[in-house]
């Protein structure tokens, strides 16, 4: 350490005696205390005090600001590690009035030996106001604002820059955390001369984001090539963007990536793929069975599920891997530079057998499957990545279709499968707008009467190209297409039409009528069968709604409340395709059901479904629910039917569904048969 006292008067203890006989303002600063503990008489002139004494007295903390009072600190730690010395345009208030001068700063050991500034003014204040007021923002400024020479050590730090220069750090390089950074910055520079960049710094105080304004330039004292930097601290700022980009981007229950990422992502895929020399894989991937899961043991536990299935599917991904929840338990993986099919479906593979482990869901251990679709994008000629998506999709479709927990590659066969699904969503929406979908009605034999009484109503499209296209083709599209509704509603309103128009001729039947469960679950499912029960002299009693097992899952009481709603109406109800689903026989018994059906399936069995038969016809016989067997096709069948108390039947053994206009004729030959039988 460098610094000294003043020499002292020969025969003098007073280590300021010299300085005191000085003419020049000299006085020296006790950064510790805040107070001027010597100061001669030109010094207490500037100060405006009386004496040293008085001088020494004042409180000089008091009105200082921060940034003045870190800018002492820095001075001080300085004359202690470096010996430095500061020639600065300093100005003082010792009344309240400004008062500039130029100083020259040094250390100072107090005679406890603490370090303190001797301060000793080299010129008055003649500087014009603009000038002062920059010096003054220079020294107040919460902007970093430095000097650099060329090979990188600093000229010049404003307080603020200085507080935030770490220790041992003594070149520019040295601050950017990334070396990449530093040679953009560098590359800009010989470029332009100028560069704006924000950049991860080393600081005092840790890492921190630093936005860069840095410019060449000359050094005023030296005229040799130097850098001028100010920065900004946009850390806070910059978390809080990222933040929001993340949780704009991210699945909030997952993690994943979500829908609108993808989406944004559409179009550097298909950049990537213009050349041709790079393959993407698209997987659709979907938890079978999921809303059964969320319905039989709630939405805790479906989201755990979900959790989890993400969890698995990210452990087997690679770095450039994309995972993507697309909403409900729809999941799409990327995967970018496809090499080797091969690999690809061996990790496809080991995927599907870690997602059917056992999950841990507190209360109980599920075991879940996935099914997988699989599309390979490999240049703009294959079609837009919307195509891509589309064919991902079909190919989870088939996978569903093959008995799930299995993937399909989308391929050649699939392909044709897309055009045909594109022609029927197309020719669906023509036959609605057309009204080209008519109701066919099959005949329902009481069993102990012979008689018909009632009909199903079914809904058939007779295509004026491709003639009768079966349900089961269309009906699954247009409940993927959300058509549903507006087909239901057009049944409904149809067969209540036929049902007057039959009354209207003397011919009296019921009806019953499909309900897919999204028209069950509707909120406005009942509007339209309240609207028709306040029509005068509707018969609610002739009109019968079929629902399935899968309708009545969820919130036993509102189910329980619509069903007792729609028999208050005085519309019946029935239960179809009972036993193909999660039957629960107790879960049944709770509702106020007026038929239940037997699927057909178990009717075909027959003699070896006859255990299974008796138990549903008593369960029927219990909530006082008449029966129906669907798919009755020989006389076997009827009569093992007939002998354990079936109520009511139908099927091709009696006659196929006809037109509406052919419905009394038909009716009137199948009884004639059945009294010539009986």
């Amino acid at each position: 350490m460098k610094s000294n006292q003043i020499d002292q008067l020969p025969g003098s203890s007073d280590p300021f005696a010299l300085a005191r006989r000085m003419k020049t303002p000299v006085w020296v600063y006790d950064t510790d205390n805040n107070r001027i503990a010597y100061a001669n008489e030109a010094a207490c002139t500037i100060w405006q005090a009386g004496s040293e004494e008085e001088l020494q007295a004042r409180d000089l903390s008091i009105g200082m600001s921060s940034t003045v009072a870190n800018r002492l600190i820095q001075f001080q730690a300085d004359f202690i590690e470096y010996d430095s010395e500061f020639s600065e345009f300093w100005t003082i208030f010792p009344r309240g009035a400004p008062v500039t001068v130029k100083v020259l700063c040094t250390g100072f050991v107090m005679p406890d030996g603490r370090m303190a500034m001797l301060a000793e003014m080299i010129g008055a204040g003649q500087e014009e106001p603009e000038t002062l007021r920059s010096i003054e923002a220079l020294l107040h400024t919460d902007v970093m604002i430095a000097l650099f020479s060329i090979d990188g050590l600093p000229l010049h730090l404003n307080p603020a820059a200085r507080n935030a220069m770490p220790e041992g750090v003594i070149e520019f390089r040295e601050l950017f955390c990334q070396l990449e950074d530093f040679l953009r910055m560098k590359a800009d520079l010989e470029a332009c001369n100028e560069c704006q960049i924000v950049a991860k710094m080393n600081t005092s105080t840790g890492t921190k984001w630093i936005d860069l304004s840095v410019k060449g330039c000359l050094d005023a004292a030296t005229g040799d090539s130097a850098v001028l930097v100010t920065g900004v601290d946009v850390s806070e700022l910059k978390i809080t963007r990222d933040k929001a980009r993340f949780l704009a981007s991210r699945d909030q229950l997952t993690g994943c990536y979500n829908r609108a990422f993808m989406q944004m992502e559409q179009d550097k895929i298909t950049a990537d793929c213009e050349s041709g020399d790079s393959r993407h894989a698209v997987l659709f991937l979907d938890i079978d069975r999921f809303k059964l899961v969320n319905d039989s043991f709630g939405h805790e536990v479906g989201d755990t599920i979900l959790q989890t299935f993400a969890l698995r599917v990210q452990a087997q991904l690679q770095d450039s891997d994309v995972l993507a929840r697309m909403g409900g338990d729809e999941f799409v993986v990327l995967i970018r530079d496809l090499k080797d099919e091969d690999t690809l479906e061996a990790r496809i593979e080991a995927m599907r057998l870690e997602l059917i482990k056992p999950v841990d869901c507190g209360s109980v251990q599920l075991s879940v499957t996935a099914s997988i679709g699989v599309s390979i994008f490999e240049s703009a000629a294959d079609g837009d990545w919307s195509d891509t998506m589309k064919q991902a999709d079909i190919a989870l479709y088939h996978s569903k279709r093959s008995g799930r927990n299995c993937y399909t590659v989308f391929g050649t066969a699939l392909g044709a499968e897309v055009l045909e699904r594109r022609w029927l969503e197309t020719e669906i929406k023509k036959a609605i707008k057309e009204e080209d979908f008519m109701l066919y009605f099959q005949p329902r034999l009481d069993s102990r009467r012979r008689q018909v009484v009632a009909v199903e109503a079914l809904l058939r499209w007779n295509h004026p190209e491709r003639g009768f296209i079966p349900p089961d083709k269309f009906i699954p599209v247009c409940e993927e297409m959300g058509v549903i509704d507006e087909l239901g509603a057009f049944v409904f309103e149809s067969a209540c039409e036929q049902l007057g128009n039959w009354r209207s001729q003397g011919f009296h039947i019921d009806i019953s009528v499909n309900v897919s469960p999204k028209q069950f679950q509707n909120p406005n499912f009942l509007a339209f069968f309240e609207d028709m029960a306040a029509k005068i002299d509707f018969p609610t009693s002739c009109l019968e709604l079929e629902i399935t097992e899968t309708s009545m899952i969820g919130d036993d009481a509102e189910v329980s409340e619509k069903i007792r709603r729609i028999n208050e109406l005085g519309f019946r109800l029935a239960l179809d395709d009972f036993g193909t689903g999660f039957s629960n026989l107790v879960h049944i018994s709770k509702f106020p059901l007026n038929c239940i059906k037997m699927d057909k399936s178990f009717v075909q069995k027959l003699p070896a479904s006859g255990p299974l038969l008796k138990l549903i016809l008593a369960l029927a016989n219990q909530i006082g629910a008449i029966t129906v067997a669907e798919g009755v096709e020989t006389v076997d069948q009827f009569n093992w039917l007939d002998a354990y108390g079936c109520n009511q039947m139908q099927g091709f053994l009696f006659s196929q569904a006809v037109a509406g206009v052919d419905l009394p004729e038909t009716c009137r030959v199948i009884e004639s048969s059945l009294r010539r039988v009986a």
